[in-house]
């Protein structure tokens, strides 16, 4: 079972960056795609973006596309969640996830039946207009 733990979120003005950060821990990390959700207040999760195992493709939301990179650290089993031009609507719980089939291109995370293998608590992310 892979543990995820997130870090880097905050408070930031409309305009600015944040990078979230995703430490794993386990044997697959290196095999699975990696992907970020998140929910704002009173909404279901959403898919953010996803990166595949070999880190080869990605994958965003159209809401995020063009502002966010999702990228991973092999070597420090770690994905990271660039955020730039943030505005008050990506306020939200950002959450870390693993997807449950090995060798994953990730794509299948963004659809309506994404397999997690695991979820990390969840970072904050809140922006100011």
């Amino acid at each position: 079972q892979v543990q995820l733990v997130e870090s880097g979120g905050g408070l930031v003005q409309a305009g600015g960056s944040l990078r979230l950060s995703c430490a794993a821990s386990g044997r697959t990390f290196s095999r699975s795609a990696m992907g970020w959700f998140r929910q704002a207040p009173g909404k279901e999760r959403e898919f953010v973006a996803a990166i595949s195992w070999s880190g080869t493709s990605t994958y965003y939301a159209d809401s995020v596309k063009g502002r966010f990179t999702i990228s991973r650290e092999y070597a420090a089993d770690t994905v990271h969640l660039q955020m730039n031009s943030l505005k008050p609507e990506d306020t939200a719980v950002y959450y870390c996830a693993s997807d449950a089939r090995r060798f994953s291109n990730g794509q299948t995370m963004g659809g309506p039946d994404p397999e997690i293998r695991s979820w990390g608590q969840g970072t904050q992310v809140t922006v100011s207009s």
